[in-house]
């Protein structure tokens, strides 16, 4: 069932464009005119904005961060409502060109439909724990064909306990996602990987370099994001998601390939079929867009961003290197390859799952040497410079301070009307005449 929600969401997204986009062709948002890549995402904010502030506080919340805050800290079931939520604000969000992914609201999906079920059947709170876990994964494979990260994810990200009982399940779920996202969209659902390979080990050092280089920009990725959800955690939904449109809608007049998902970049990067300014003009661009559109709480996600970034600087490295380096003997996008999922290690703080993605896209094991370094250089990085915290848990750590500043106020408010009717029964008890 996570599979399929996650199947659903994706056919629902690309139906959108096709009516939407030039062409119809799915993600086509660079052969819009600039007018309209500037009023398309405001417009979609504006929609958003209103759609959110008439919905409950509660049911707001979305997202992976908000399957996390339930799971492991307030311990409870996952409302499904608030998936409703999720599927229909993420797929107005992406559609309208937001810089989000459609993988995030997919775990969401996923994890809320298994909690679904836990509690028609009336389990323990332990195996509902593990149930949602389990619709968390199939939803990452379903997504990228790669059912063994999934697994690792829910690990890593949901911190689930290792144990035979506990990973079985989890990992039957997940086999299931990916038979059903095979079944739908083949081998390659999200992005066409080439043949890979490293050409040299005199590579390594430029592999190293480019692992500190992600860590240094997943860790102002992670507090970019962070900050723009601190400033704007107070404001309206409506002020949030139109400040997130229109930074999205004037940075497409230059890098139109940030609207949506953007996967057709990393098939283009894959290619080398951007130059040096194109490349740095993506990443500079998405870097902006992402963390605006994640800390103002658009209904999206943030991996698959983190894979494009990532991809960008191993675009660059390797236009670099390819010119510069006399050792240079590599292939067309490996160093592309593995700067996504070291950017993706780094920011989610799952170094495992980054790997194990690398092994089952490529299904190369002669990658995995460099892919090891460069990911553990990244982790390393990041964790230096901002200590143990990915992009999920700084902003939970947010909402968390803004849900205690408003209980404290309505302490204080409660505090301060008693004060009153106290000052009030005061002044009046001297005219009670009895």
């Amino acid at each position: 069932m996570a599979g399929l929600l996650v199947i659903l969401f994706r056919l629902s997204i690309e139906l959108g464009q096709v009516f939407l986009l030039p062409d119809s062709q799915v993600g086509n948002y660079e052969a819009l005119p600039p007018w309209l890549r500037f009023s398309l995402p405001v417009a979609g904010a504006i929609i958003l904005g209103l759609a959110f502030q008439r919905l409950p506080l509660e049911t707001r919340s979305v997202g992976i961060v908000h399957v996390i805050d339930y799971m492991r800290f307030r311990k409870q079931p996952l409302p499904f409502s608030n998936a409703i939520v999720q599927f229909f604000g993420g797929l107005l969000a992406i559609i309208s060109g937001h810089s989000v992914d459609r993988e995030g609201p997919g775990v969401h999906l996923g994890a809320a439909n298994a909690a679904l079920l836990g509690q028609k059947m009336h389990i323990t709170d332990d195996e509902d724990y593990l149930l949602t876990a389990a619709g968390g994964a199939a939803a990452i494979a379903a997504a990228y064909n790669t059912p063994l990260a999934g697994v690792i994810f829910v690990i890593e990200v949901f911190r689930i306990r290792y144990a035979v009982n506990h990973i079985v399940p989890v990992i039957v779920a997940a086999v299931m996602g990916a038979v059903i996202s095979r079944l739908v969209y083949g081998h390659h659902p999200a992005f066409t990987v080439p043949d890979l390979a490293i050409g040299s080990l005199a590579e390594l050092p430029i592999i190293m370099l480019m692992g500190v280089l992600i860590g240094v920009l997943a860790a102002a990725f992670i507090q970019s994001t962070a900050l723009t959800a601190k400033y704007t955690i107070a404001w309206s939904p409506l002020k949030a998601f139109l400040f997130a449109g229109v930074v999205t809608g004037l940075l497409a007049q230059w890098a139109p390939s940030i609207m949506g998902v953007s996967y057709d970049a990393v098939n283009r990067i894959f290619m080398s079929g951007l130059n040096i300014q194109a490349l740095l003009l993506l990443l500079a661009a998405k870097f902006i867009a992402t963390s605006i559109s994640i800390g103002a709480r658009i209904p999206g996600g943030l991996i698959g961003p983190s894979l494009i970034l990532g991809g960008a600087v191993g675009g660059l490295m390797e236009v670099l290197v390819k010119n510069s380096y006399p050792f240079y003997e590599g292939s067309a996008g490996f160093y592309a390859m593995i700067g996504m999922v070291a950017m993706m290690g780094a920011t989610l703080r799952a170094p495992l799952a980054a790997l194990v993605a690398l092994m089952e896209l490529t299904g190369n094991l002669h990658i995995i040497l460099p892919g090891m370094i460069v990911v553990v250089t990244a982790e390393i990085a990041t964790r230096a410079l901002i200590g143990d915290k990915s992009a999920f848990t700084a902003l939970l750590k947010i909402k968390h301070e803004k849900e205690a500043v408003s209980i404290d106020d309505n302490i204080l408010s409660d505090k301060k009307t008693a004060n009153e009717t106290d000052d009030r029964a005061v002044v009046e008890r001297p005219l009670d005449k009895s």
